[in-house]
C-alpha cells in the first residue's frame, strides 16, 4: 500500500525550544498540534530543536541596525549545530531586508546554515515540520528507499544502460 500524507496519522514530536518564545503565536500551532514542548534556557534565544531529526532552527528578523549582532549570533548557532536552518521573518518587499539576506547569504555561504525565509506563523510551522519530519526516522528511511527504487527503476528502463550492457 502506497504512503499517503491525508491518511497517515498526523506526525508529533518532541521540540526544545528557547524559553525567549514561550508566547509566540508558533509554540501555540505546535502545541495545537500536539507535539511535546519542552522549553530551556540553555539554548540560543528564538532557537526551535527538533533533537529526533538532529535539526535547530532560528527565527530571526532582519533588522539592519542589528546586522552584526545576528551575524555573531548566526556564527555560534552555526558551530553548535550540524544541520542549522535560518528562519528569516521578514516581508522581503523593501531593499534593506533583500540587503539583510544577502548580507547573511554571502557570510555563511559554504556553511551547514540554510536560509529559509517566511512571511508569518503558517510559513514557520510548516517549514519547520516539513525539514524535521523529512529528517527524521523513519521518515528519512522512507525516503532513502523510495529513492533507491526509483534509481533502480530508472536504471532498468534506461535505454543508455540497455546499449551499455550490449556493448560490455
Amino acid at each position: 500500500m502506497a504512503y499517503n500524507e491525508e491518511t497517515s496519522p498526523q506526525w508529533k514530536t518532541t521540540i526544545i525550544i528557547s524559553t525567549s518564545l514561550q508566547n509566540h503565536d508558533a509554540v501555540k500551532t505546535l502545541r495545537g498540534q500536539q507535539h511535546r514542548i519542552r522549553f530551556s534556557d540553555s539554548v540560543e534565544s528564538g532557537a526551535f530543536i527538533f533533537p529526533l531529526s538532529g535539526t535547530a532552527f532560528l527565527l530571526a528578523d532582519p533588522d539592519p541596525s542589528e546586522e552584526s549582532g545576528l551575524i555573531e549570533k548566526l556564527k555560534k548557532f552555526v558551530q553548535v549545530h550540524r544541520n542549522s536552518f535560518l528562519l528569516l521573518h521578514a516581508p522581503f518587499t523593501g531593499t534593506k531586508e533583500l540587503e539583510t539576506m544577502s548580507l547573511i547569504q554571502h557570510r555563511f555561504f559554504g556553511t551547514n546554515l540554510r536560509i529559509l525565509p517566511v512571511q508569518n506563523n503558517a510559513d514557520i510551522i510548516k517549514g519547520m515540520l516539513t525539514i524535521a519530519k523529512a529528517t527524521s526516522k523513519p521518515h528519512v528511511d522512507r525516503i532513502r528507499d523510495r529513492m533507491s527504487l526509483a534509481q533502480a527503476h530508472i536504471i532498468e528502463s534506461s535505454p543508455v544502460w540497455e546499449m551499455l550492457r550490449d556493448i560490455l
